[in-house]
């Protein structure tokens, strides 16, 4: 059977498949082999499919087996390659005008075939050249879930992309290159019951009227017209089919239970035919009636805290609804966001007999940098005032520390998976895109033994709680830079690196240049560069200044100005942040790694500091990052084959905004820290220099405007409330407000004539800052335990060649629980030597152990380790699992 194969030449290619492996009979894999002919038959290659033992007149030859083939067997013995085992996981071999593809399973074997696809569609020259080049590759997973979600979160901007066939085979067959091996379609996500006063959009909230009737019940969402509940049917097939297609899980997020909504009376659709005495049986029964007609359906995502619209605690609501997954004659994944769960709802959801994950969020609501924090904010361990127990019983109260983390979920004898959720607070609209950064995610998404990560994709929530326009999410103004209905083309450099690095955190780079080289040319590299370095500012941001752990108010992408001068300022923030609610007073996101500012103007007033890292030190890297990006920017734009292109000018765009992002941030750090010394002092010039500081700042966010002002629109909505929705400029007066509450309070300090400083505080503050603490960095020596036995003391030792004498050392440990606080305590030295003993009983627990050291010099310098690396990616804490 031939493709391209003209005037009975020889091919080009001969695709060959092995008849004695019976993976190739897969619907994937035949998919993923049609996805290979088509690109080369887009690049002018003849192909020709035959048995294996034809063809060999072809150029190349490509033969497709399974690992326990006799033709993997043995190219995989000529080579010298182990065949790989794992699930997922693939082998290419190549010698000699033959590549074979082989792998243990269908997945792994699309892994494959995609991966020549990917090299074939992105080669700049003769494409059997491209072909004959390739070397032998083996690749395995480190994550075993690498998953996207995409929200239906407005019905006038979701509707085009969903019913879009088009789309969703492009979309998804990107997902499946990347090596995602599963695609999340949540509905409801974009509805929290309890805090949404008068919103209308309601479409998919309560999602089982919105797509079918019930047998039994007479449940109708009234306004929508049977026609379109048809479609809605048929689309949903459609989307769940696609994704199987390509050998992808397919995951349906259900995240809202509630069919009346009484902080919203007057929503668009009215659920009828429902009342407190069937609700949990029809919730049930249309559970069991979805499984059954979509048997596409691999796994259900729900919401089972009070925000999914059911009064906590709920669990017998739970028992009720979720036997509608109970024997259903096929295996199904239940994940349960993880705010608020307890021992007994996790009975509930295993009582079901399937296999159960529980999904908590990795930074928040946000995103930091790779790594898990290494303690949670203040607020997450007490009560906000004025708080009645209301429908959220648990999740306010007895688990409260659930909402932003992993919390005590890492038991090694637990009887569940674990799936972290990366949300979308802090970056939503502009470029993202550091190799470095995502390979560390990849590293960290198995943490203590768990599944892996799913990402909320850019533009999440776009449109959200009735904010959205007709036509679409499309966020620009200007129209060349317009991607009517394929935003996501946009971020597709983004999915590569998440997709791949999460798949493998060693992942070659030419995975991701090859891409660039083909868009940018001689520009690639330094893309790569700028966009990397940029891409790290806001994480770093967002892990040391933290006004809200919530993305429905903190968007530090889009900041609303949170006051240093001026409490009484408004301010979205004062339900969240520490009084008096000023950018000083807010907490760090992660507590253990980072100083509040004004704790740290309160520690070196009376001439010491702990090693956390200081405002100024944030400030410095942020302004690092922000130079480092824009010399690299300067060599794209200069190197840049169509400066003008719309691909490129994206970039150029969004990497020019977040770099003034980066210094507006590291410039208002420096002045917060020095408003918050002068008040600490009554030093006049520090306050000179806060203000100093804070124009600097707000020239920088003056840059973003002016860069945004003709390039996005006017109001981008990801919400109705101010700090989730308008633009750049928006936020310039609360800027210009608090700049001139500042300089009204240096002309009130300067006229003063009984204003004092309090000289011992201020030269104790200088001569901490002065000590700038060494970098020990290269000297620290310490390998940690592989593992440890519980009930048995676990030893720690470090060697810190050239010690000063006054220099001591101090352990910080807790379990990988974030309900713990830190055990601190000072190791023993001995000469260059420092040891320390984790007891016996602290070490008898179902969980790992993490720990970190504070070294403390002599001048009152100080500094965690590990620490962060220079490219925030590693894991800045020691983690020793029990034997």
């Amino acid at each position: 059977m031939s493709h391209a194969n003209q005037s009975g030449s020889s091919p080009d290619i001969m695709i060959v498949h092995d008849p004695q492996t019976a993976l190739g009979s897969e619907p994937s894999v035949q998919w993923a082999k049609q996805t290979l002919i088509g690109a080369l038959e887009s690049r002018g290659m003849g192909v020709a499919l035959e048995q294996e033992g034809a063809g060999q007149f072809a150029k190349v030859q490509i033969i497709i087996s399974g690992n326990d083939s006799p033709a993997a067997i043995a190219a995989g013995r000529e080579l010298g390659v182990a065949l790989p085992e794992e699930a997922e996981s693939l082998a290419i071999l190549a010698a000699q005008g033959k590549i074979v593809l082989t792998a243990p399973d269908g997945r792994g074997l699309v892994y494959a075939l995609l991966e020549l696809t990917d090299r074939i569609r992105h080669a700049s020259g003769d494409i059997t050249g491209e072909l004959l080049d390739v070397r032998t590759l083996v690749d395995k997973p480190a994550n075993e879930i690498r998953s996207v979600t995409r929200l239906f979160a407005c019905e006038p901007e979701d509707k085009p992309w969903f019913y879009d066939k088009s789309f969703w085979d492009e979309y998804l067959t990107e997902l499946a290159t990347q090596r995602f091996n599963r695609f999340t379609l949540s509905l409801g996500m974009g509805y929290d019951y309890g805090h949404d006063p008068n919103v209308r959009d309601n479409y998919f909230s309560f999602a089982y009227p919105f797509l079918f009737d019930v047998p039994g019940y007479e449940v109708k969402a009234l306004e929508l017209s049977e026609e379109e509940r048809r479609l809605n049917f048929e689309t949903l097939r459609y989307i769940g089919q696609e994704t199987k297609r390509r050998g992808m899980h397919f995951q349906l997020g259900l995240w809202n239970h509630s069919y009346i909504f009484t902080d919203s009376p007057n929503m668009n659709y009215t659920i009828a035919g429902i009342d407190e005495k069937n609700h949990a049986p029809y919730c049930r029964d249309a559970i069991a009636k979805l499984l059954k007609e979509f048997t596409e359906i691999d796994g259900l995502t729900f919401r089972v805290h009070y925000e999914g619209g059911i009064p906590e605690p709920a669990y017998e609501f739970w028992r009720v609804a979720l036997a509608g997954t109970k024997d259903i004659g096929r295996r199904l994944e239940i994940d349960m966001h993880a705010k608020g769960i307890n021992d007994e709802l996790i009975r509930i959801a295993i009582d079901t007999g399937q296999p159960i994950f529980i999904s908590p969020k990795y930074w928040a609501e946000h995103m930091g940098p790779s790594y898990h924090q290494a303690a949670i904010r203040d607020n997450e361990f007490s009560l906000p005032k004025n708080q009645t127990m209301d429908m959220q019983a648990i999740t306010a109260w007895s688990r409260r520390f659930t909402r932003y983390g992993y919390a005590d979920y890492l038991r090694d004898d637990r009887q569940i998976g674990i799936l972290f959720r990366l949300w979308p607070g802090t970056q939503k609209l502009l470029l993202w895109g550091d190799p470095a950064l995502a390979a560390g995610y990849g590293r960290y998404s198995h943490f203590s033994g768990t599944q892996g990560i799913e990402l909320c994709e850019p533009l999440t929530f776009k449109g959200r709680k009735g904010s959205g326009t007709e036509g679409g999410r499309e966020p620009y103004l200007a129209e060349e830079l317009k991607l009517p209905n394929r935003d996501w083309l946009k971020h597709k450099y983004t999915y590569r690196l998440w997709g791949r690095l999460l798949y493998n955190p060693e992942t070659n780079p030419d995975v991701w240049r090859r891409y660039l080289r083909f868009e940018f040319g001689e520009a690639a590299d330094s893309y790569e560069s700028a966009l990397a370095h940029a891409s790290r500012i806001l994480p770093l941001v967002t892990a040391a200044y933290c006004p809200s752990a919530a993305n429905v108010v903190y968007w530090p992408e889009m900041h609303t100005n949170q006051p240093i001068a001026d409490p009484d300022l408004p301010s979205p923030f004062g339900f969240d942040t520490p009084q008096p609610g000023t950018f000083g007073a807010a907490s760090p996101l992660d507590t253990a790694l980072f100083y509040r500012i004004d704790d740290f103007a309160d520690d070196i007033i009376q001439g010491f500091r702990h090693g956390k890292y200081s405002p100024l030190e944030t400030a410095d890297r942020l302004e690092a990052m922000a130079t480092t990006a824009a010399q690299y920017l300067s060599k794209a734009i200069e190197l840049a084959v169509d400066p003008q292109a719309a691909n490129f000018q994206r970039f150029v765009t969004d990497t020019r905004m977040l770099i003034h992002i980066g210094q507006f941030f590291a410039n208002k750090f420096r002045a917060a820290l020095s408003y918050a010394l002068s008040e600490r002092t009554g030093d006049v010039a520090e306050l000179e220099r806060a203000l100093d500081f804070y124009k600097l700042a707000r020239e920088h966010w003056v840059r973003v405007v002016a860069i945004s002002q003709d390039k996005y629109k006017p109001d981008i909505a990801f919400g109705y409330t101010q700090p989730v929705r308008g633009h750049w400029a928006d936020r310039l007066p609360a800027i210009e407000a608090d700049i001139q509450a500042m300089e009204r309070q240096l002309q009130a300090a300067r006229s003063d004539a009984s204003r004092t400083v309090d000289t011992g505080k201020l030269q104790a503050a200088m001569k901490v800052l002065a000590a700038s603490p060494a970098d020990r960095r290269q000297l620290f020596v310490h390998r940690a335990p592989s593992h440890f036995s519980k009930g048995e003391k676990l030893g720690v030792q470090l060697e810190l060649p050239g010690a000063s004498d006054g220099l001591k050392v101090v352990l910080h440990y807790r379990h990988a629980n974030q309900s713990e606080h830190y055990v601190v305590t000072e190791m023993n030295r001995d000469g260059a030597s420092f040891a320390a003993e984790i007891p016996a009983a602290y070490t008898k627990s179902p969980f790992g152990i993490l720990y970190f050291f504070e070294v403390v010099e002599s001048d009152g310098g100080a500094r965690h380790y590990p620490g962060l690396n220079e490219d925030i990616s590693n894991q800045p804490y020691y983690f020793v699992r029990s034997r």
